[in-house]
C-alpha cells in the first residue's frame, strides 16, 4: 500500500500555510508555534531547526520528542473525517494538529484548544 501524500511532504512547506490561516483570523505564528509545541512536544528551537532541515510530515512526528498523552482529548471532524477514529497513528497526529489549527482561526481560546485531562 503507498503511503499517503501529506506523509512525504515537507512540514516546512506547509507551516506557512498555518500560519496564513491563524494570521487571517488576527491569530499569531507565537500560538501556532505554542499549539504544534503542546501537540509534539518540540521546543522552540528543536521546531525551527526540524523546519530548516525540511523534514516530511512522516519524519517530524516520527522524531517528536514526546506526542502529548491528552492528544487522545482531540475530538471532532477534519477533511471530512472523524480525528477520533483514524487508526493510522501518524495520520491522526497530523490530523491533530489540522484540527488545533482551526480551532485556533476560529477564534477558540487557548486553554480550550491546549486540552488538559478533567
Amino acid at each position: 500500500m503507498t503511503k499517503h501524500r501529506i506523509y512525504t511532504m515537507s512540514f516546512a512547506s506547509v507551516y506557512p500555510h498555518y500560519i496564513k490561516k491563524a494570521e487571517r483570523k488576527g491569530r499569531t505564528k507565537t500560538e501556532v508555534d505554542e499549539i504544534i509545541r503542546w501537540l509534539t512536544g518540540y521546543s522552540q528551537e528543536e521546531l525551527e531547526a526540524q523546519l530548516e532541515k525540511q523534514i516530511d510530515f512522516e519524519t517530524f512526528f516520527a522524531e517528536a520528542p514526546q506526542l502529548n498523552p491528552s492528544r487522545t482529548l482531540i475530538k471532532g471532524v477534519i477533511c471530512g473525517v472523524r480525528v477520533e477514529t483514524i487508526e493510522e497513528p501518524t495520520m491522526q497526529d497530523i490530523r491533530y494538529l489540522d484540527k488545533l489549527i482551526d480551532e485556533l482561526a476560529k477564534g477558540k481560546a487557548m486553554e480550550k484548544i491546549l486540552r488538559t485531562p478533567d
